[in-house]
């Protein structure tokens, strides 16, 4: 069995003169400086252009760990990881938030995002490293456990029965992240800063020169090239999805990372990577996954609904739908299409 470990590599890239690692001891807002660290499971670094910039880096990584510690179910001593295991609680600070708003999102999907889906990755290997493909009785069995239906909220959702299911934080963990980071470098005054956790991008403020933050998309199909770039101006957050980020193979086929809800199994959408542009962390993380599920037809659909984001679709051919708010903003080699309203 091949299998394919969590990407030390961005799914996507900041591109441009940002300088990495600079150490110094006094740091003009002009020249960023970067901290890396690793946590819920990647590599993560943050850049900050100000004048504390070690201490405001060291502040995100901070942040970063304490909610690991809270959302992470591999974490035993979590506040998830006790749910999953008492089947109840009484939830506090961010876990009660995030279920909530998750919840929330999972609806507006039509439960293409589902938090429930911990039985289901476990099942299949992806949270233990111990890949497997399970047979379909062992699938259906999972499945009767999954759906936000099982979840049980106190009238103040400060408390939750799971009712059987099994609560991930997977697909919105690191957008949450990264916009509680993000809030976190505006309240101590910083101006300009970009963090990269993963798959996600965060940009904080404008670039002191003027500038836009150019984001790189990675190529779906060659990890190591960039498929397309996108130009944004001030605070945003920037998030890719695609089962190239995790897999393993088995008898020569390749199961990749994102299930289906409506089948317990790897998706097979005809997508194979969907980036999101929004002003909310967590909002793009989870719509990342959700229209990655969805397909390019209800993804494009859902989007024409809406007006909090917009989005780049690339396919299993690797064509590129962009819709018209990013058509701007976007560039690569091969073309793309344009999404209309």
């Amino acid at each position: 069995m091949k299998q394919k470990l969590p990407l030390l590599i961005l799914a996507v890239f900041v591109v441009g003169a940002l300088a990495v690692g600079l150490v110094s001891t006094f740091h003009g807002t002009n020249e960023p400086v970067e901290t890396d660290f690793f946590a819920m499971d990647t590599l993560m670094g943050v850049q900050v252009y100000s004048r504390n910039a070690d201490a405001d880096g060291y502040a995100v990584q901070t942040c970063i760990g304490a909610l690991e510690k809270e959302l992470s179910v591999t974490i035993e001593t979590s506040e998830i990881a006790q749910l999953n295991r008492d089947g109840h609680a009484v939830l506090t600070g961010d876990v009660q938030a995030l279920l909530q708003r998750t919840i929330a999102l999972s609806a507006r999907t039509g439960g293409a995002l589902d938090p429930t889906m911990y039985s289901i990755v476990r099942l299949w290997g992806f949270t233990t490293g111990s890949y497997r493909v399970p047979d379909g009785d062992e699938i259906a069995a999972a499945l009767e456990t999954v759906g936000t239906a099982h979840i049980t909220l106190g009238e103040n959702g400060d408390t939750a029965l799971l009712g059987g299911a099994q609560i991930d934080f997977g697909a919105v963990a690191k957008g949450y992240a990264a916009q509680q980071s993000a809030d976190l470098l505006a309240a101590r005054g910083v101006t300009a800063a970009i963090l990269s956790l993963g798959g996600n991008v965060q940009t904080v403020g404008s670039r002191p020169d003027g500038n836009d933050w150019v984001i790189g998309i990675r190529d779906p199909a060659d990890e190591a090239q960039m498929i397309g770039k996108l130009s944004v101006s001030g605070s945003a957050a920037i998030v890719t999805s695609g089962g190239y980020q995790r897999y393993f193979e088995e008898n020569g086929v390749t199961y990749q990372h994102i299930m289906d809800p409506a089948t317990g199994a790897p998706v097979k959408s005809g997508l194979s990577s969907v980036t999101i542009v929004a002003q909310d962390g967590f909002l793009a993380d989870g719509l990342s996954t959700a229209l990655y599920v969805m397909g390019l037809d209800k993804a494009t659909a859902f989007w024409r609904d809406s007006d909090d984001f917009e989005a780049v679709l690339i396919t299993d051919d690797g064509d590129a739908y962009v819709t018209e708010g990013l058509a701007g903003r976007y560039v690569c080699a091969d073309g793309f299409t344009v999404v209309t309203r």
